[in-house]
């Protein structure tokens, strides 16, 4: 018995050729990591919001809604509108009209 636990201490000791052999080659190689999911996000992403190199560079064009127009003016009237209001002019309108009022912190 005693033996073979002063033999089996002994290999545990010794390195082992076959695993410095293997590390040798597991650090030349350089593995390159690729983000597929990455990659897949930026060009469904592209065509969605569409290339914006292509796209013409607008002038910021006037608002549609009159300055003098209120709160009430929009609600008294079931008149559409002759164009449509981007919503970032609707947005504005509100917030000015509801800071006037009190309404908005």
């Amino acid at each position: 018995m005693d033996t073979n636990d002063s033999n089996s201490h002994s290999h545990e000791n010794q390195p082992s050729n076959v695993s410095s052999d293997a590390s040798k080659d597991i650090s030349t190689e350089r593995v390159i990591f690729v983000n597929h999911a990455v990659i897949a996000w930026h060009e469904m992403r592209r065509q969605w919001v569409g290339d914006q190199s292509q796209k013409s560079k607008r002038a910021p064009r006037e608002p549609i809604m009159s300055w003098s127009t209120t709160y009430e003016d929009l609600l008294c009237s079931s008149d559409p509108f002759q164009q449509p209001i981007p919503l970032a002019e609707m947005v504005d309108f509100l917030v000015d009209t509801w800071l006037e009022d009190g309404l908005y912190d």
